[in-house]
């Protein structure tokens, strides 16, 4: 039986302890945060506030207590927001061992370095004398979809063989399909660069724009968030596999995609702030994203317009039929 700790018990931690205790050959810890998500778990093996009527097997321990959670795990699983990974590995690196394999599954950026979260994670260990066994876990998964056995397929990549090849088996089961990627820069970027371009399909179905407005957004999005990778070092054909194209497209066109539906409420006329506090703690990553993408592009001089006006709505209170406007009247280039 192999001990798995999950780290975050939102509405994707929570999914992918689910999703691994439907094995039955795990033993799997949930670290919660939230004191009312630990009290819905242990007394009705639901997770209320983030994932309700998604229940968990009877193989599944939750705890507020971060020792507890490490206490003897083979695979550790970060699925907390991307805000919060420094914090927490810093808390955590003392309870890890050199062979304890970690999977990020957070699909962010540091917002104040840009970073990658495995970069923020190697980080993390800087003092412990030793480099952590990492892989990042993406794809297009919606987390509801995923706990109720919709087929879903991911990508773990990581330059660790050994590690994407364990998890490749300990996560794969006939509902929940993973494949290995080499490429940790491209699956990383794309699994977080998708929730910008998420957020510019909301703002358009928002404005009432119809199919014609969408299939033009996904497919520059996509554009867009290729050159990045591939400055950043990351391989255009990842971008066109799982944690690319799969997760844009999931993310622009479905309505569980909290990326599009902040979007959607900025393209109707309502204010972030007023957006975020209805969000009753859930977190949409590609806010702080596309602080940390301009910030890539910019260092790396890469142009990306989409993501340009995404951030002049979200951070300068521009008017999104402004943004839009702007974006189709740019100066005619060629498409490649």
């Amino acid at each position: 039986m192999s001990r798995i700790a999950i780290i975050g018990a939102g509405a994707w931690g929570s999914a992918l302890s689910i999703v691994l205790g439907r094995k039955n050959v795990h033993e799997v810890r949930l670290w919660a945060r939230e004191q009312e998500v630990r009290e819905s778990i242990s007394a009705r093996k639901v997770n209320e506030l983030f994932l309700p009527g998604q229940a968990f097997g009877e193989n599944l321990f939750v705890t507020g207590d971060l020792s507890a959670a490490l206490r003897n795990a083979e695979i550790v699983v970060s699925v907390m927001p991307s805000q919060h990974c420094r914090g927490l590995f810093q808390q955590m690196a003392a309870h890890l061992k050199p062979e304890i394999l970690l999977v990020s599954a957070t699909k962010g950026l540091e917002e104040k370095t840009l970073l990658r979260m495995t970069q923020v994670i190697s980080q993390a260990f800087e003092d412990r004398g030793f480099r952590p066994r990492l892989g990042a876990l993406s794809g297009p998964s919606f987390a509801v979809e995923a706990a109720r056995g919709d087929p879903t397929a991911v990508a773990i990549a990581s330059n660790d063989s050994e590690l994407a090849e364990r998890i490749q088996h300990e996560f794969s089961d006939p509902r929940f399909r993973v494949y290995r990627n080499e490429d940790v820069i491209g699956v990383e970027l794309g699994g977080a660069l998708k929730n910008v371009i998420a957020i510019a399909a909301g703002v358009c179905h928002g404005l009432n724009f119809g199919h014609n407005s969408i299939a033009a957004l996904i497919t520059r999005g996509l554009a867009e968030m290729t050159r990045l990778a591939v400055a950043c070092g990351g391989r255009q054909d990842t971008m066109a596999g799982l944690a690319g194209l799969g997760d844009l497209v999931l993310t622009c066109t479905g309505d569980l995609s909290r990326n599009r539906s902040v979007g959607v409420e900025l393209g109707r006329g309502r204010k972030l702030i007023e957006i975020i506090a209805s969000m009753h703690g859930s977190v949409a990553e590609g806010i702080f994203t596309t602080s940390a993408a301009i910030g890539l592009a910019r260092e790396r001089s890469v142009e990306m317009p989409i993501t340009e006006q995404m951030h002049a709505i979200l951070h300068h209170d521009k008017s999104p039929s402004d943004a839009i406007h702007e974006l189709m009247t740019r100066r005619a280039t060629s498409e490649s």
